[in-house]
């Protein structure tokens, strides 16, 4: 099954050069930087012990941010190496200054470009966060006797069914990992199945903290830019959504003068297409990047920048969250939740299914359908309470990760 696979991966790369093209006339990839997913690195490795960590895209690298400012001060820790798979991951790391911590593009699951890519950065330990398997760099690592693990693991029935279908060979690979430590009891329950030796859960590392220090002037102008106005924010939005989103605005306009509703899509590359749908519906629209100092007249409050969404969550009352009206199972209520945020989300909420029971237990979630059922559920008042309720289940999980991490890490570099 190995060599089929790796066969598919070669076919791949033949047609990459094509694909890597079109998704720099996207904006989906850099163009300076592409060539880190063939591991030709555009960063040294440092001398020592260097941690590895790897998460999908913006929510998975978000979630870790907590763990790398603690290691940051760590003496035994000489560097912290990122990686990511998305443009906009990329970029969010930028916002952090970090000084041992650099970022590279996860590089493609080729036995090729695996092999270069240990062999430059050769980790002391890997931590793959989510549900991010990768068969060939799994059999890589485990070769080379490197201990990874599986942190705030996420398995979903249906990609665990998608497992099954090739059982011999996923129970090969999940196999390979040191431990896992899965963020809710369905992942613990998938990962036995899967044949994963070792597992203990702490829970969900999405609740705990990740507040950039560096954005607090942004926040401070916001918040003056926004002096009078009823505010509230759709966040994490999809193609169709944004309109979605508008359409209540021009409800909530007829009774409410001074609102203004802030838009943060997933993909800010699309910022233009929003744009042209929202003017239809007569909407006047102001761009984030743009730093216009008076917003009178505003409907539409668009940020189109990357890694700042955690600046409007604590400034929304109301926070309506995307990927959740399509079909995409929805994003990451958390952070909102944390600031005292009223959720607001539609019918497909599957990636966040305990989180999201435990904010309807909590009473500050909604399920709403249409534009209209949007509109008379935004309220412009936080519930400070449940959002400290929240922080301190963040804090407890984060230090339960922290004690674990630090006695594999310590045990790691012991072996060197």
């Amino acid at each position: 099954m190995f060599f089929i696979y790796q066969i598919i991966l070669s076919i791949i790369l033949l047609t990459s050069p094509i694909v890597i093209i079109f998704r720099i006339f996207k904006n989906k990839e850099d163009k300076k930087r592409y060539s880190e997913k063939f591991s030709l690195p555009s960063k040294k490795r440092r001398d020592g012990n260097l941690i590895w960590f790897h998460g999908a895209s913006v929510g998975e690298i978000l979630s870790i941010i907590p763990l790398i400012k603690f290691y940051e001060k760590k003496k035994n820790v000489n560097q912290i190496l990122i990686t990511s798979s998305t443009l906009s991951s990329s970029k969010v790391i930028q916002k952090f200054k970090f000084k041992k911590t650099i970022h590279q593009f996860f590089p493609i699951d080729h036995f090729f470009i695996v092999n270069k890519f240990i062999d430059y950065w050769k980790p002391n330990l890997a931590i793959f966060i989510d549900s991010e398997i990768w068969p060939y760099m799994f059999r890589k690592l485990y070769s080379k006797n490197i201990s990874f693990i599986l942190l705030n693991a996420r398995l979903t029935k249906k990609t665990f069914n998608r497992w099954l279908k090739i059982k011999f060979f996923s129970k090969s690979i999940f196999n390979k990992i040191k431990i896992a430590y899965p963020q809710n009891l369905e992942t613990k329950k998938f990962l036995k199945k899967l044949n994963v030796k070792k597992i203990n859960q702490i829970g969900n590392l999405k609740f705990a903290q990740n507040n950039n220090v560096n954005q607090n002037k942004i926040l401070d102008k916001i918040k003056l830019l926004l002096k009078g106005k009823k505010t509230w924010v759709a966040s994490s939005t999809h193609i169709g959504e944004e309109v979605f989103c508008a359409e209540a605005h021009v409800i909530l306009k007829k009774k409410i003068k001074n609102i203004i509703t802030i838009i943060i899509p997933r993909h800010v590359n699309r910022v233009n297409e929003i744009s042209a749908e929202i003017r239809k519906l007569n909407l006047k629209i102001a761009l984030h990047s743009k730093k216009i100092k008076n917003l009178n007249d505003v409907d539409i409050y668009l940020v189109d920048t990357f890694g700042e969404t955690n600046i409007f969550h604590q400034i929304g009352s109301t926070v309506f969250l995307g990927g959740s009206i399509i079909k995409r199972g929805g994003q990451n209520p958390l952070e909102a939740a944390r600031y005292g945020a009223k959720i607001l989300h539609g019918p497909n909420t599957d990636n966040f299914e305990d989180v999201y029971k435990l904010l309807k237990k909590l009473k500050i979630s909604k399920k709403i359908t249409t534009s209209k059922q949007l509109a008379s559920s935004i309220t412009f008042k936080k519930n400070k309470k449940i959002g400290i309720r929240i922080k301190n289940i963040g804090e407890k999980i984060l230090k339960k990760t922290i004690k674990e991490l630090d006695n594999l890490i310590n045990n790691e570099f012991e072996k060197t």
